[in-house]
């Protein structure tokens, strides 16, 4: 698909807005870079993937710490805080047959780890993933490419 700004400019101010809430917010920018690289390996989205391998290449992340975020649950390079956010990712990516993707108990055990802003901070890193999850989907862009030049036009 072709790069949806000229159809929809606005979405640059969205996208824009909702950028700045993660990276001028509370969590470290790596914790929002890995929580997103699991996002993009659970919804299967090759874009997503290769976009925060290297986010977290280019911030100096040790490959180590990037491949394994995949098998995250077995790992021991990960600190508590950055385990409860692959945890609540998880979670919000993986329907839950049995009713609530986030009870109480994981709710409880993120607070214990995060204040009030940073919750936020959190929920709005799952979500810009899940506001572009669409696009990155349907319409394919390139990865590897920077925004504004990975569309097919």
């Amino acid at each position: 698909m072709p790069n949806p700004l000229p159809f929809l400019p606005e979405l640059a101010e969205v996208a824009g807005a909702m950028h700045r809430t993660i990276t001028d917010g509370p969590i470290p920018p790596a914790t929002v870079h890995l929580l997103q690289l699991r996002a993009g390996q659970l919804l299967g989205s090759t874009y997503f993937t290769v976009r925060e391998t290297g986010n977290l290449r280019t911030a100096g992340e040790p490959e180590e710490r990037i491949t394994a975020v995949a098998t995250w649950h077995d790992a021991t390079c990960f600190t508590p805080g950055e385990r409860i956010a692959f945890e609540l990712v998880e979670a919000v990516l993986t329907p839950n047959p049995s009713g609530e993707r986030v009870g109480d108990d994981l709710y409880a055990r993120a607070s214990a780890h995060y204040d009030d802003r940073a919750m936020w901070a959190l929920v709005m890193a799952i979500a810009h993933i899940g506001f572009f999850t669409p696009a990155a989907l349907i319409a394919k862009p390139i990865p590897g490419m920077p925004p504004g030049q990975n569309y097919t036009d």
